[in-house]
């Protein structure tokens, strides 16, 4: 899948706590859940506001850590966040990712080759990074077959159907 949009950059040791805090654990509206995304990430704070549909977020190592709550991937998607693209993600985001069929992509060293505002070209089927901004490249570890599979499915409980 290939994805085009404005860089959106975070640092290391982003917890699901702070993607999406636990006082909004009663909302079961995903839209509803998407205008709370990355609320307590120190200067992010008003992320929701200046998102714009198709973007992407960059991010440091360990991303997702912390409370294994599915609500950190929904509220992301549902802010327009296209896709994630991580030094490295916290096992437990990046399977509650790939099982949602939301885009994530691993990939060390990519804060190096992207700052925040600039225009990007992720393809997570060939791991291939382009900041379209500055010229630089970077390539991340795409996912396994299995889980490409399930994400272009749209999920795992989609992936069970689709296996009959």
């Amino acid at each position: 899948m290939k994805f085009k949009g404005k860089a959106w950059v975070v640092g290391d040791d982003i917890d699901t706590d702070q993607i999406y805090h636990g006082q909004y654990l009663p909302l079961t509206d995903p839209e509803e859940m998407g205008k709370h995304a990355l609320e307590f990430v120190p200067g992010k704070e008003g992320f929701v506001n200046k998102v714009s549909e198709g973007d992407i977020l960059f991010t440091g190592k360990n991303f997702g850590c912390g409370s294994s709550r599915e609500h950190a991937v929904i509220c992301l998607k549902y802010a327009g966040v296209a896709c994630i693209v991580a030094e490295s993600f916290s096992r437990i985001f990046y399977r509650n990712a790939v099982n949602l069929g939301y885009p994530v992509l691993e990939c060390p060293g990519i804060t190096a080759v992207v700052s925040e505002g600039d225009e990007i070209e992720v393809d997570t089927d060939t791991g291939a990074v382009t900041n379209l901004t500055t010229g630089k490249t970077a390539t991340g570890i795409p996912l396994s077959d299995v889980e490409a599979e399930i994400s272009r499915a749209g999920g795992l409980l989609e992936y069970i159907k689709s296996q009959g």
